[in-house]
C-alpha cells in the first residue's frame, strides 16, 4: 500500500508531537500469513485491514500504526505457507507495540484485525488489558473486522458462509482485485469447535470455508461499505475524542 499521510510512519517527529494536541486516534492494523484456499493471497488479513484502516482514518480523522503482519492461526497450520504465532508470542508483542503508543502519548487505540481467530482475538484482548493497566489514561478497543462481515451472513451469503468464502473473496476482490487467482472453490469445515488443534485433511480438505462460485466485486463493494459504516459507529461511541 502506497505510503499516505495517515500513515504515523510518514510523520516526522515533531509533526507526531502536534497531532498528539488533537487526541487522534491511532488504527493498528493486525493481518496474518495464512493459507486462503488456492484463490485468495496468504496476506488476505493483512490486505483487509490495512485498507479498511486508512479507509476508517479518512472517516475519523485518525493515523494508522504499522501493520502488526503475523498472528495466530494453528487452524491452518497444516497448509502450505501459514505462519502461526502462540497466543503467547501475538500477546507480548501487541502489548508492546500499544504500551508504547500509550507512553508517547496516544489515548485513543483501535487494534483492528483482519484476522478473526478465537485464540488470536484473546490474545490481542489481553494485550490491550496489559497496555491499559500499564497506562491508564490510555483507552483501547479490539475487533474484528469480520465482526462486522459475518453480520451478513444470512443475508449477503449463506449462513454456514467462513474462511476465504463467498464474502472473503468479494473483498479481496474488492479491495486487491490482482491478488484474486481465477479458482472459485467450495469448501467444508468438519471439525468440531471443542476439539483443540489442527483440523485433519478429512476434516478440512482446503483451507475454505464455503462456496465461492458467486463472488463478486460488487458484492465485496458493499460488504466493505457495511464494515466501515459500523466501524464508524463504533468508534464514535466507544472510542470518542
Amino acid at each position: 500500500m502506497p505510503p499516505s499521510a495517515r500513515h504515523l510512519y510518514t510523520l516526522d517527529s515533531r509533526s507526531f508531537e502536534r497531532r498528539l494536541a488533537t487526541n487522534p486516534l491511532v488504527i493498528l492494523p493486525i493481518g496474518a500469513l495464512e493459507a486462503h484456499g488456492p484463490h485468495l493471497p496468504l496476506g488476505a488479513d493483512q490486505i483487509q485491514a490495512e485498507a479498511t484502516a486508512l479507509a476508517l482514518a479518512d472517516r475519523v480523522d485518525g493515523l494508522v500504526a504499522p501493520t502488526v503482519a503475523y498472528g495466530s492461526a494453528p487452524g491452518a497450520r497444516r497448509f502450505p505457507g501459514t505462519v502461526s504465532l502462540s497466543m503467547a508470542e501475538l500477546e507480548t508483542h501487541v502489548a508492546g507495540i500499544l504500551g508504547e503508543l500509550a507512553r508517547s502519548g496516544v489515548r485513543r487505540i483501535l487494534v483492528l484485525s483482519g484476522h478473526a481467530e478465537r485464540g488470536h482475538m484473546a490474545a490481542l484482548r489481553e494485550a490491550a488489558d496489559v497496555a491499559m493497566r500499564a497506562h491508564p489514561g490510555s483507552r483501547i478497543v479490539v475487533l474484528s473486522d469480520y465482526d462486522f462481515v459475518y453480520e451478513l451472513r444470512g443475508k449477503e451469503s449463506p449462513p454456514t458462509d467462513g474462511h476465504a468464502g463467498l464474502l472473503e473473496t468479494s473483498r479481496v476482490l474488492a479491495l486487491a482485485p490482482e491478488t484474486v487467482g481465477s479458482e472459485r472453490p467450495v469448501g467444508a469445515y468438519r471439525a468440531s469447535p471443542f476439539v483443540p488443534g489442527t483440523p485433519s485433511p478429512a476434516e478440512w480438505p482446503e483451507s475454505v470455508m464455503g462456496d465461492t462460485r458467486a463472488a463478486s466485486r460488487e458484492l465485496g463493494e458493499r460488504i466493505q461499505a457495511h464494515v466501515l459504516a459500523r466501524l464508524t459507529e463504533t468508534v464514535r461511541e466507544l472510542l470518542p475524542a
